[in-house]
């Protein structure tokens, strides 16, 4: 049994078009002979003294792998996640354009199967066994042969290990340590603090956990709290005034409103309907 059927063949990388072998990319492979001993050189028309070669790679150093090998002609729209291969041609040359190579590149760890080889022939009637028709162009037939692949194993990285480990051994245990505050509060007068407070510092330590906080108390509970000078009643007499003042008011019903502000507009109706004298017109005598 081969080894691509055991699945140990790694699997090609990328495809490109290439002029020859000095403009063929490192690590990628010409393809300069098809399989029944012709030359595989493309050639756009008889008169070209120079044409291109197909080559490929299986370097997996950017982790992509061919899944997929399609030929499409001109009038053709490149299929969903496909591209067209690439060029590494010499200054004026160019690559027939009517029909051309498009592949699909996948991350290598996102599939168990792709393209393994690629074959070139120069006649149509010849068939590879194992291998599947892509299409021909310029009287050549391109195969290429899908299969599993061989994924090397990632080497480990090295680790920098910048702890003491003095520090992690497990015979001395260390007790956690309460957080504590690192910018606390200025100390409040006693008059000013709240009943809660001034409890939770009479309060016996011996109901803490061993973490030393308190179970049962929220956020908010130690807060200093006391009332503006302005609402303490006992501080400032002033309130006091302002509470006989506001016991003072009287809360009128909408009848006694009514009887307060009630207007009928009687003098402004009788100067509206009196008469208007009259004014005489000019040249004409008045009666006696």
């Amino acid at each position: 049994m081969s080894l691509m059927e055991h699945g140990a063949v790694r699997p090609v990388a990328a495809v490109a078009w290439t002029s020859n072998s000095s403009t063929c990319p490192k690590d990628f492979t010409l393809i300069s002979i098809t399989e029944d001993g012709a030359t595989a050189n493309f050639t756009r028309s008889f008169a070209m003294k120079s044409g291109y070669y197909l080559c490929y790679s299986k370097d997996l150093k950017g982790g992509m792998v061919v899944s997929d090998i399609r030929l499409i002609s001109d009038k053709d729209s490149i299929p969903h996640g496909y591209c067209f291969i690439a060029e590494h041609l010499e200054a004026k040359a160019s690559v027939w354009k009517k029909k051309r190579v498009c592949i699909r590149m996948v991350p290598v760890g996102s599939v168990d199967t792709a393209v393994l080889d690629i074959k070139v022939t120069a006649k149509s009637k010849m068939m590879l066994q194992h291998y599947t028709y892509v299409g021909d162009v310029h009287g050549y037939v391109l195969w290429c042969r899908k299969g599993h692949f061989s994924n090397p194993m990632p080497q480990a990285k090295p680790r920098s290990v910048s702890l003491d480990l003095r520090q992690l051994s497990i015979d001395q245990p260390v007790a956690p340590l309460p957080l504590r505050p690192s910018n606390p509060p200025p100390p409040l007068p006693n008059n000013k603090l709240s009943q809660r407070r001034h409890s939770l510092h009479n309060k016996d330590t011996g109901d803490k956990s061993a973490d030393g906080s308190i179970p049962g108390l929220t956020a908010l509970d130690g807060v200093p709290f006391s009332l503006h000078p302005k609402f303490d009643i006992q501080a400032n007499s002033t309130a006091l005034q302002l509470n006989s003042q506001l016991n003072n008011i009287r809360i009128k019903s909408l009848q006694d409103i009514k009887n307060e502000y009630n207007y009928t507009f009687a003098v402004e109706e009788s100067a509206a309907k009196r008469i208007r004298p009259s004014v005489p017109a000019e040249g004409v005598p008045s009666a006696q």
